[in-house]
């Protein structure tokens, strides 16, 4: 997938809701390089949500991260669903360095409108 591409280090983006976990790779200045949701390795439904789902993607994710070279991230979590502790979990235990895990999740100041 990633088209002869060689990186020492990378960031990963994990946008986590409740029905899905999204994981993109990218070069530390933003540009994509690949990415890895529940749906692509065989989670149709409901069970794309789980927290085991979410850990095969990253596991996907991690073999074609070592294909590339990389031997260290930084982590940005989106969304407040199941699968971003298995996420990171599973990038942890790989033998990847995990240098930074940042929570950019928007939190709400003013609530809503009044009428």
């Amino acid at each position: 997938m990633a088209k002869n591409i060689k990186l020492e280090r990378a960031r990963v983006h994990i946008h986590s809701t409740f029905n899905n976990t999204i994981i993109t790779l990218t070069e530390i200045n933003g540009n994509p390089v690949m990415w890895k949701s529940p749906g692509m390795v065989g989670y149709k439904g409901s069970r794309k949500g789980t927290p085991y789902a979410a850990q095969i993607a990253a596991e996907a994710l991690v073999r074609e991260m070592k294909d590339i070279g990389i031997r260290s991230v930084v982590v940005t979590v989106k969304g407040t669903g199941s699968g971003r502790q298995s996420v990171i979990q599973t990038l942890k235990g790989s033998g990847i360095r995990v240098e930074e895990v940042r929570n950019v999740t928007p939190v709400s100041h003013s609530g809503s409108r009044r009428r």
